[in-house]
């Protein structure tokens, strides 16, 4: 298969090029050159830009491609609308947060999508979800061929550059008391990017269309059950300290972001997010590789090639998300407190 990647440099598509590559697939990467170009040095590099500078994808054909970096419907169509009959199938890497809201347990791909107010918005970080569904309409509208829509959850493993769950890798590593949310058997979903690498290049491969929730895993896990993989994982004498969320509430903890994976279950609009039916991703082929083996690699990655560099060493680096260590003291003493008194 000659496969085009729009990106393809940077933890999902660099998974995605690393995945086609292993396969065996012909691979040309489309991008401007400014996150690791020196990675893929036997793949083919096209240089340009996604808004206004296509020039390098006209006049040429592949298999199939996949879109890992669309956010904006006005971009996605311009590379949608050109690559029309140029490629066969069209993976479109949207996301969970399509969803308009998450009140039903175990929602498949046939809810509700969340509907923009001002459709023109290009504003990302406001209206992410509600931009990404428009844009999964915007490939459906322009491309000719099988398309699939690839509806990720937390994506996780080496490489992240958010943290999210990299930072319960870390944090578990360093020992001591570790504050811990909510309730231990709350299930929590989240998918390794090799994994969903893997299973994104095999529909290319086989040209498969439809809409699919992708993450897991399969069989589900809760949060308790992942924080003790960390802990044995990472071999430090950590303690586990469960906080009750109105707690949390009480004191403004940020959900998922100060504390990734954690979503208050009074969040009405919001607590079901974790409990998507993946059923029809799982049809077509993903797998999921043991939680134990994503903590361990991810461990790996965050201490760095040596074993000292990365944000384990600092103890204080947790990057995008997670709490900041004088906070997590300072709510575990008023919880300790609290209990106390109780």
């Amino acid at each position: 298969m000659r496969l085009l990647v729009l990106g393809g440099t940077k933890f999902l598509g660099r998974a995605v090029v690393e995945a086609a590559l292993e396969q065996g697939h012909e691979v040309s990467l489309f991008n401007r050159g400014e996150t690791n170009p020196e990675l893929f040095a036997g793949a083919e590099k096209l240089r340009g830009d996604r808004d206004g500078g296509l020039g390098a994808l006209e006049g040429r054909r592949w298999d199939a491609v996949v879109d890992p970096s669309g956010y904006i419907p006005r971009v996605v169509r311009a590379s949608a609308e050109l690559l029309s009959g140029a490629a066969g199938h069209y993976g479109f890497v949207s996301s969970i947060s399509v969803y308009g809201s998450y009140r039903t347990p175990g929602f498949d791909e046939s809810a509700p999508v969340e509907q923009l107010d001002d459709p023109a918005s290009e504003d990302v970080g406001a209206h992410y979800g509600g931009l990404k569904a428009l844009c999964e309409r915007a490939v459906a509208d322009a491309f000719s061929d099988p398309v699939a829509n690839i509806r990720a959850g937390l994506i996780v493993g080496p490489y992240d550059p958010t943290d999210r769950f990299t930072y319960w890798v870390t944090r578990l590593a360093r020992g001591g008391q570790v504050l811990a949310p909510g309730r231990p058997d709350r299930q929590v979903q989240f998918v390794d990017v090799r994994d969903l690498a893997a299973w994104i290049v095999e529909l290319a491969d086989s040209r498969t269309a439809g809409t699919f929730n992708a993450t897991g895993p399969v069989p589900p896990t809760s949060m308790g059950e992942l924080l003790e993989v960390c802990r044995r994982v990472g071999g430090a004498d950590a303690e586990l300290v469960w906080v009750d969320e109105d707690f949390l509430v009480e004191r403004e903890v940020g959900a998922w972001m100060e504390l990734p994976l954690w979503i208050p279950e009074s969040d009405e609009a919001f607590r079901a997010m974790q409990d998507a039916d993946v059923s029809r991703a799982v049809e077509t082929g993903l797998t999921f590789r043991p939680v134990e083996d994503t903590v361990r690699d991810t461990l790996a990655w965050a201490r760095g090639a040596n074993g000292t560099a990365g944000p384990l060493a600092s103890g204080m680096d947790i990057g995008k998300a997670g709490m900041e260590p004088e906070r997590e003291a300072e709510l575990l003493s008023a919880w300790r407190a609290r209990s106390s008194v109780a």
